[in-house]
């Protein structure tokens, strides 16, 4: 092994374990707080999972929440701000369903409108997401971690007791920052109702486009 190849061997070691020091930190400030549960929702198998954190409703002002990147760089929901957007959440991209789930809405951004913004979030590493967005082709929606903070998946009441995991979920957020559609899937082993989630963002979109142009057509008449 060159000079030039060590070196970055040691960074790639050193920024595994900084990384895992964070995660496992997070972990424990987890536990110390009391989060809402939630039972009887979503089951693994056949059996129902513990839901931590607060669930939120069709209609609620959409929580802001703050993950990261590939590159570790936080981003928050307020990075969206005045777009229609889509949160595909999944447990773990390297798994099956997961992996068609996002896929699946990593093809269909280019049939939705300028204004819509594609997300998917998971409690994988960031490298790991980018490892497998390299290898499955993933790069037109945005693919963010939660594995910091859990942030996102406390104030959506998504993380899986015990697991460390985020359950299988859609979520719809307009222009004005509403949560406009919600599906939780009743067992993380199952897909989505992809053509419902789509077929949601595609009116909403369009709605919130015919609202904006409307706004501007009446401060210019003003």
């Amino acid at each position: 092994m060159n000079k030039k190849s060590s070196i970055k061997h040691l960074l790639a070691k050193l920024f595994f374990l900084i990384s895992t020091t964070l995660v496992s930190n997070t972990t424990i400030a987890i536990n110390n707080e009391t989060l809402v549960e939630t039972k009887n929702l979503v089951k693994a198998g056949n059996k129902f999972v513990t839901l931590l954190g607060t669930q939120v409703k069709i209609g609620d002002k959409a929580p802001n929440f703050k993950v990261v990147d590939e590159n570790f760089s936080p981003v928050t929901l307020d990075n969206f701000i005045q777009q229609t957007t889509l949160i595909s959440v999944v447990p773990s991209l390297d798994t099956g369903v997961c992996s068609i789930q996002t896929k699946r809405f990593n093809d269909e951004v280019a049939n939705l409108p300028a204004n819509v913004a594609m997300l998917t979030i998971s409690n994988d590493l960031p490298f790991a997401q980018k490892r497998y967005c390299k290898t499955e082709k993933v790069n037109k929606l945005i693919v963010l971690s939660d594995a910091v903070w859990r942030d996102f998946g406390s104030k959506y009441g998504l993380l899986i007791k015990d697991m460390g995991l985020l359950t299988r979920a859609i979520f719809i957020i307009d222009e004005q920052g509403n949560i406009a559609y919600k599906e939780l899937v009743d067992n993380i082993s199952q897909h989505p109702n992809y053509e419902q989630a789509l077929a949601t963002i595609k009116a909403l979109s369009v709605a919130d486009t015919t609202l904006v142009n409307k706004n501007k057509a009446e401060i210019k008449t003003n």
